[in-house]
């Protein structure tokens, strides 16, 4: 795919990978809607790319509202006329055991981590159909590709991620679409995700149960985050992988390796004890 005048829209853009994808895309040449549920952040993220002398807009979004995700997509097109590539990059996560979660901090990562993606593709594919070739590309996880402790409803949204996207994939090849689609599964990235409770309304917030768990996990989460890879080197990542049509974006590849292990010994060990 030549990207190069073409349409992106990111959410979660006004930081992290988001911004570095946007970042990226606008160096490719491609024209960029930036959303983000962030009013200041997005401000500022979309101001530094128009000082640069990129085209970009910015669009306050709440992902897991799909007349949000609407206006988004028509806030796009009134602006650029089309729109050709979207990554579903908006996530939030808590760190609690299974058992020990809320029904409001099921809902909220859920909504958030997994509406988002759905609402996006659901929104947007029929657009990008439209202009005869495009991508879509969804944030996921290697929490989506193993489940650990301490992250049970974040893992099901990622797990949930990678499923939408396989599906999609497998749609869009079975009808051969000229529209491709990825999933992105990040390891340790330097982003803010341990701090995403800072978009949180404060009555929905109030039912977030907390457990010594679930906080030495967060502590040992954060951490690893702050030694983790710069998200600037995400960007050509995502950017590669909807040029050359790559499903899987690996940012730790050894990771991967690992988890297929795993997962070829878990399924050994079933074999043997039946």
């Amino acid at each position: 795919m030549d990207v190069n005048g073409k349409v992106a829209v990111v959410t979660g853009a006004a930081s992290g990978m988001g911004f570095a994808m946007a970042e990226t895309f606008a160096g490719a040449g491609m024209k960029v809607v930036l959303a983000d549920i962030e009013e200041a952040a997005l401000e500022q993220a979309t101001a530094q790319l128009v000082q640069a002398g990129y085209e970009a807009i910015g669009v306050r979004t709440d992902v897991s509202q799909l007349p949000e995700i609407e206006a988004l997509a028509a806030a796009t097109l009134k602006q650029f006329g089309a729109v050709h590539v979207l990554c579903n990059n908006a996530g939030v996560g808590i760190g609690a055991p299974v058992g020990g979660t809320s029904i409001a901090d099921w809902k909220w990562t859920l909504d958030i981590d997994l509406w988002g993606p759905i609402y996006g593709v659901e929104t947007f594919l029929p657009l990008i159909e439209e202009q005869g070739e495009g991508h879509i590309n969804s944030t996921a996880s290697m929490a989506g590709l193993y489940a650990g402790a301490s992250l049970g409803a974040y893992n099901v949204a990622k797990h949930g991620v990678v499923a939408l996207m396989t599906s999609l994939e497998r749609d869009l090849r079975w009808r051969d679409s000229k529209v491709h689609a990825s999933v992105l599964c990040p390891g340790p990235i330097n982003t803010n995700i341990v701090d995403s409770e800072r978009n949180r309304e404060p009555e929905d917030a109030a039912q977030h149960v907390a457990s010594e768990q679930g906080q030495k996990f967060w502590q040992f989460l954060t951490r690893t985050l702050a030694d983790g890879m710069n998200p600037t080197e995400v960007g050509p990542m995502v950017l590669d992988a909807i040029v050359d049509e790559k499903f899987w974006i690996l940012t730790h590849p050894e990771m991967g390796e690992i988890t297929i292990n795993q997962n070829r010994a878990m399924i050994e060990d079933q074999r043997l004890t039946r």
